[in-house]
C-alpha cells in the first residue's frame, strides 16, 4: 500500500503578512486599523491582532526546554503544582481539625496563619511534614521564633532532608497596610540573617517573601507586579550578600507570593517572564549552580476583582486565573474562596475552591502537560513584551536606591495606588467589566444582610491606622457596593420606568442598555411593551409611581418626542434620555439635563441619582 504523503495544507496558498493586512482593510472599509484592531495594553505596549510564526522567530525564549536555563518554560519537568489552601481559622485547635480534614481530601500544601511560636506545635499536630508542604505567615517581629519551633518539629520527625514549606518574613507589610514610613534595612538584614541560621538545617524552608500578591491585589498592573516583585527579590539578594550570605543560600530561601488576575493570556506571559528575569538576575551574582536561578512562585487568584453581589461570577474569575496559574507552571496555587469579600470562607465555598483545581488536575489533565502555551506566537510575544516593560520598572527603582528606599518613602505605593485609581475610572466607565456589578446586575439581588463584619489580623500590635502612604486596598467593585447598600438601606427603593417608543429595534437596545445602567444601583426597573404616545407612557410611569422616567427611542425622534415628554412630565419624575443625540444641545436648552449613554461615567451618574432620589 502506497503511502501517502499528501498534506493537508498544501491545497492552499500560503498567504503574507502584507497580503492578510491588506485585506482586513479592505473589510474594514476606511476604518483605521490601529484603532479598530490593536489594544493598547495597561502595560504600555501593543497587542496585534494576529501573530505569525516570523514573530517569534528571532526570539530566545524557545530555545530552551523545560527545566532548562533561563526556566522561562519552567523550573521543573513536569507540571505537577502543589494544591494549597490557606486555612482560615479563629483558633490553632480549629486550624488543626480543619488542616486535617482537607489533607483527606486532595490538598497537599498548607497555609496558616500563626500568632505565637506555641502555635506552631498546635496547628501541625498530627500532620505529617515530610508529605506536606507547610506554609507559615506570622508578624515579622515573630518569625525567628516560628520558624525555630517550625525546624524543632522537622527534626523531631526526622524530615529534614525532604521537608518543604516556607515561613513568610514580610517586614515591608507594615509600609504596605498602614503607610509607615521608612525601611530600617540595618534591622532588617539582622533579623533575616536570625532567620537564615535558624532554618539552615532544613534547606527546604523558604523564608524570604516577595508578598508581590499584596500590590496586585491593590491595584496594580500586571507589570507593575512583576517589576517591583523581581526589584523585591534583588533588594534580598544584595542586602544578604553583602551581609556576607552567599548568593546560594540565599536565593534558595526566597520566594514570590504573587497574585493572578483575569488577564488570561497576560497572566501566562507574566510568570514566564518572572522566571526568565530572576534567573537572569541571580546568574549575575554568580551562583556556585544554576538551580539557584530557580524562582519558586505561590500563586493566588484575586480579589481586586471579587464582588459582593453575584458573588458566584467570583467563582468564573478564580477558574480562568487558576488556569492561567497552571498553563505557568507556577509551584502552588491558592484559590481565594468566592465568598472572601463578604464574609469568612465556609465549608461550601472552600470545598469548591479546592474543587476548581481538582477539575483542571483530574478532568483536564493540565498536570499531565509542561509549558502548554509553550511556541504559541502570541504567548511568546507577550512573554517578551511583558518582560521588556517589568524591566524598565526594575531598572527604575534600582536606579533610584532599590526596593527598600522605594518603599520607604512611598514611592512604590504611590505608583500602586495611582494604578488602582486609575482602575475604578476604568470601571466607573466600564472600560473594565466586573459582570454582575458594572454591567448586567440582577437588580433583585440584597446583599446587606449576607455581610459579616469582622476580618483577620496579625494580632501584634501593628495597629489599623492607615497612613497616607499606604496602598489602598480597594476593590474594584467597592463604589458601586457602595451605591447599591446605600439603595438597600434607603427607605423606599427608586422605581426607574422605561418608556419605549417609536423606532422598535431602537427603543428595545435602549431600554435594555438602561435597565442594566440603573440597575447597577439597585433600582426597581419597569420596562414596557411600547406606547403610542408620550402622554400614555407619562401616564403610565405616575400609576406606577416611578421616580424616573427614561425615554427610549431613536436619534431622530428624539428632537421631538423628548421635549414632548419633559413638558408632559412637569417634573413630577426625573427625566431622562437614553442616548447621546445630535439634538442635545436643543434638548438642554429645553432644560433636559440627563443622558445616559456609552461615553457616561456610569459610577459618578448613578451617585448623583442616589443623592437626589435616597435623600427626599
Amino acid at each position: 500500500m502506497a503511502e501517502n504523503k499528501e498534506k493537508l495544507f498544501d491545497q492552499f496558498p500560503e498567504t503574507s503578512y502584507a497580503e492578510w493586512r491588506a485585506k482586513v482593510e479592505t473589510d474594514l472599509k476606511g476604518a483605521d486599523f490601529d484603532k479598530k484592531l490593536v489594544w493598547r495594553t495597561n502595560e504600555g505596549f501593543n497587542v496585534q491582532p494576529v501573530y505569525r510564526a516570523e514573530d517569534i522567530a528571532g526570539l530566545k525564549t524557545t530555545d530552551s526546554l523545560p527545566g532548562q536555563y533561563p526556566y522561562v518554560r519552567g523550573t521543573r519537568c513536569d507540571n505537577d503544582w502543589l494544591t494549597r489552601q490557606d486555612i482560615v481559622a479563629d483558633t490553632p485547635e480549629e486550624a488543626n481539625a480543619i488542616a486535617l480534614d482537607v489533607l483527606n481530601k486532595g490538598v497537599n500544601s498548607l497555609g496558616f496563619k500563626v500568632s505565637e511560636a506555641a502555635d506552631v506545635a498546635v496547628v501541625l499536630k498530627d500532620i505529617t511534614l515530610s508529605a506536606v508542604e507547610v506554609n507559615l505567615t506570622c508578624c515579622p517581629r515573630k518569625a525567628v521564633e516560628i520558624a525555630e519551633a517550625l525546624v524543632k518539629l522537622v527534626k523531631a520527625e526526622g524530615c529534614e532532608a525532604t521537608f518543604k514549606g516556607s515561613v513568610n518574613f514580610d517586614p515591608l507589610r507594615r509600609n504596605f497596610r498602614h503607610g509607615v514610613e521608612g525601611v530600617d534595612e540595618a534591622a532588617v538584614v539582622a533579623e533575616a540573617c536570625k532567620l537564615l541560621d535558624a532554618v539552615a538545617s532544613v534547606p527546604g524552608i523558604r523564608c524570604l517573601a516577595v508578598d508581590s500578591m499584596m500590590l496586585a491585589n491593590g491595584g496594580a498592573f500586571i507589570y507593575q507586579e512583576l517589576g517591583y516583585a523581581l526589584s523585591w527579590g534583588t533588594a534580598w539578594l544584595t542586602a544578604l550578600t553583602n551581609a556576607g550570605r552567599s548568593i546560594d543560600e540565599v536565593a534558595s530561601r526566597v520566594k514570590f507570593n504573587m497574585c493572578v488576575s483575569s488577564n488570561f493570556f497576560m497572566e501566562i506571559a507574566k510568570f514566564r517572564a518572572a522566571r526568565m528575569l530572576w534567573a537572569q538576575i541571580v546568574k549575575q551574582y554568580q551562583p556556585a549552580t544554576e538551580d539557584a536561578a530557580k524562582m519558586m512562585v505561590c500563586a493566588t487568584t484575586s480579589r481586586f476583582n471579587q464582588t459582593i453581589y453575584d458573588a458566584y461570577v467570583n467563582l468564573l474569575r478564580s477558574q480562568t486565573e487558576t488556569f492561567s496559574a497552571c498553563v505557568a507552571g507556577v509551584d502552588s496555587i491558592v484559590v481565594t474562596p468566592f465568598d472572601t469579600p463578604y464574609k469568612k470562607p465556609d465549608a461550601f465555598s472552600e470545598r469548591i475552591a479546592r474543587n476548581q483545581q481538582f477539575l483542571l488536575k483530574e478532568e483536564s489533565h493540565m498536570d499531565k502537560v509542561v509549558d502548554p502555551a509553550g511556541g504559541s506566537y502570541y504567548v511568546e510575544e507577550l512573554t517578551v513584551a511583558i518582560a521588556g516593560e517589568a524591566w524598565k520598572l526594575f531598572l527604575e527603582t534600582e536606579d533610584k536606591g532599590g526596593f527598600f528606599k522605594a518603599v520607604g518613602d512611598g514611592e512604590v505605593q504611590r505608583a500602586v495606588n495611582a494604578s488602582c485609581e486609575k482602575r475604578h475610572t476604568d470601571v466607573a466607565r466600564r472600560k473594565e467589566i466586573l459582570l454582575g456589578t458594572n454591567q448586567y446586575p440582577n437588580v433583585n439581588e440584597k446583599a446587606a444582610d449576607k455581610i459579616e463584619n469582622g476580618g483577620c489580623c496579625c494580632k501584634c500590635g501593628c495597629g489599623t491606622e492607615k497612613g497616607p502612604n499606604a496602598l489602598l486596598m480597594k476593590r474594584a467593585a467597592t463604589d458601586f457596593e457602595e451605591l447599591r447598600l446605600a439603595t438597600e438601606a434607603a427607605p423606599r427603593r427608586p422605581k426607574v420606568f422605561m418608556l419605549t417608543i417609536g423606532n422598535l429595534a431602537m427603543r428595545l437596545a435602549r431600554a435594555q442598555f438602561s435597565t442594566n445602567f440603573f440597575g447597577c444601583a439597585g433600582y426597581e426597573i419597569i420596562d414596557n411593551l411600547g406606547f403610542n404616545t408620550v402622554e400614555e407612557g407619562v401616564d403610565a410611569a405616575l400609576a406606577k409611581e416611578a421616580d424616573v422616567v427614561v425615554l427610549c427611542s431613536s436619534d431622530d425622534e428624539y428632537a421631538t418626542l423628548a421635549p414632548e415628554a419633559f413638558k408632559y412630565l412637569n417634573g413630577r419624575a426625573e427625566f431622562v434620555v437614553a442616548g447621546n443625540p445630535a439634538c442635545t444641545d436643543e434638548l438642554k436648552a429645553a432644560g433636559i439635563n440627563d443622558f445616559v449613554h456609552v461615553r457616561c461615567n456610569v459610577l459618578d451618574t448613578l451617585r448623583d441619582f442616589n443623592n437626589r432620589l435616597l435623600n427626599k
